[in-house]
């Protein structure tokens, strides 16, 4: 499940800064802190009576990932550390860096045209003085 332009990752990123986390489970589960509590919707009296939602927390970075689908508590803790990595990979991918491009010829010619059209339009719009006249007597 990869994140596109996660709003809450990229502001992950500028606040973290560019620190590489580790993706790896073992490393992760000597990172994180885990509860578990009760979680909602359908799965009758074992679902609501059992400790099944998952909540793990990642310090490091600060990310909290939720799982709650399953009536497992061991597959609620799978998925949420699997979610967990997605979210630290996409935090340590590299951004490119952006090419800056230059305006095509044509682009520029007819900004300029414009520009000059406006500001024919601007000298049409003064007060016309009597003095600038040629008048011919």
């Amino acid at each position: 499940m990869p994140l596109k332009g996660c709003r809450m990752c990229s502001a992950m990123e500028r606040l973290i800064g560019k620190k590489e986390f580790s993706t790896e489970l073992n490393d992760l589960r000597k990172e994180v802190i885990i509860t578990f509590y009760k979680s909602r919707g359908p799965g009758g009296q074992r679902k609501n009576k059992r400790e099944t939602a998952v909540r793990i927390h990642h310090p490091p970075s600060g990310i909290t990932v939720i799982a709650t689908e399953h009536r497992s508590q061991a597959k609620n803790k799978a998925l949420a550390f699997e979610r967990l990595q997605n979210k630290l990979r996409h935090l340590n991918k590299k951004k490119k860096p952006r090419k800056p491009t230059r305006k095509p010829r044509a682009v520029i010619e007819k900004e300029l045209k414009e520009k000059k059209e406006r500001s024919q339009k601007k000298k049409l719009r003064r007060k016309i003085d009597i003095s600038e006249l040629d008048i011919i007597n």
